[in-house]
């Protein structure tokens, strides 16, 4: 019982975070300075009733909130009329209804634009994840194993380089490699594989994710390595692992029934972390190889100034983080008993 009273404490605690978060994230883009309207649509034709339109359709022409006109510059207003027809509670109705607003740019529902990017996104992180914490704890015991040896140096040297390397830099390396050996270097897939047979089309996409996958591997497995390689000396140092060789347990056994599950609890907490953060992180991957993912969808939404698409974007880059970081917690206990769920 006090278990699940702390695991709802815990829920509570995150819904609540996700509700500050959705009154920030309105309030960000209102104090950023110049008309909205006129910086998403960038036409110097546009005269003053053309603007005023536009104004009208994305609801900018009502006031931010009560007794508030405008947040930038600070321009006062009437404090009696109906709350529910300012732009705050219109942003909140329509976040109930699973509306974010509409593009600037496009004129499509902002809920579209980045339904289709956020599974490109998911595909290119997803393979990047899994090959990263596969390759990483595998090279962190390893290391683990071989410790204070040529093994152990050279897999800490090459994880330290490998974490180090800047994202886009090694980004630019990986497409000149790429384009000189053949392999796809921008986009999702090849212009007109649509009409080829569906498992020609999945070769398709699966070469075009290659490098921007590649990319995000090296990284984060670099990362994912020395984690995983001081967790587990300092487990395997403690007290319960020597009586286990004492007993004449062999190091697989060792591994495998003692020290793992408990080695294992920094590294979740950094891959849950990253889970929620990799969704923006990805962008200088994406743009590098023109991945159209949630990352490229923000660069161009900078680009063109586009408020609906980027207010949109950054809550749902915040829901997942700290959708994240409360998985990582439930985990925690779940790994080791001895962590309490507080």
């Amino acid at each position: 019982m006090d278990r699940t009273r702390a695991v709802l404490r815990k829920i509570a605690w995150s819904v609540f975070t996700i509700f500050f978060v959705i009154i920030l994230n309105f309030f960000l883009f209102r104090v950023l300075p110049g008309d909205p309207a006129r910086a998403g649509i960038r036409d110097p034709r546009l005269n003053k009733e053309a603007i005023e339109i536009l104004r009208v359709r994305f609801g900018l022409d009502k006031p931010i909130i009560n007794c508030f006109e405008t947040l930038n510059p600070i321009k006062l207003g009437n404090c009696f009329i109906n709350p529910m027809e300012t732009q705050f509670f219109i942003y909140a109705r329509n976040l109930l209804q699973g509306e974010l607003g509409f593009s600037y740019h496009t004129n499509r529902p902002v809920v579209d634009i980045l339904g289709e990017r956020l599974w490109n996104t998911i595909l290119l992180i997803g393979a990047g994840q899994i090959l990263s914490i596969l390759l990483g704890v595998a090279f962190g015991i390893f290391a683990a194993w071989k410790a204070r040896t040529k093994v152990d140096y050279a897999a800490v040297s090459i994880s330290l380089v490998a974490w180090s390397l800047p994202t886009f830099w090694l980004a630019i390396l990986l497409l000149f490699w790429g384009s000189a050996i053949g392999l796809p270097v921008a986009g999702k897939a090849t212009p007109g594989m649509s009409s080829y047979p569906l498992l020609q089309q999945w070769g398709d996409i699966a070469r075009h994710m290659l490098l921007p996958t590649l990319t995000y591997t090296i990284v984060y497995m670099g990362e994912y390595t020395l984690i995983m390689r001081s967790s587990l000396l300092d487990v395997l140092s403690e007290d319960y692992i020597l009586t286990a060789r004492a007993k004449g347990l062999s190091t697989l056994q060792i591994l495998r029934d003692h020290a793992l599950k408990n080695a294992m609890l920094p590294l979740v907490t950094v891959i849950a972390i990253n889970l929620g953060f990799t969704v923006a992180g990805v962008i200088q991957i994406e743009s590098v190889f023109s991945w159209p993912g949630l990352g490229s969808a923000i660069y161009e939404a900078v680009i063109r100034r586009d408020f609906p698409v980027l207010q949109g974007a950054f809550l749902l880059i915040a829901v997942t983080v700290i959708l994240a970081n409360l998985l990582a917690d439930l985990t925690y206990s779940y790994l080791d008993p001895r962590v309490k769920v507080e």
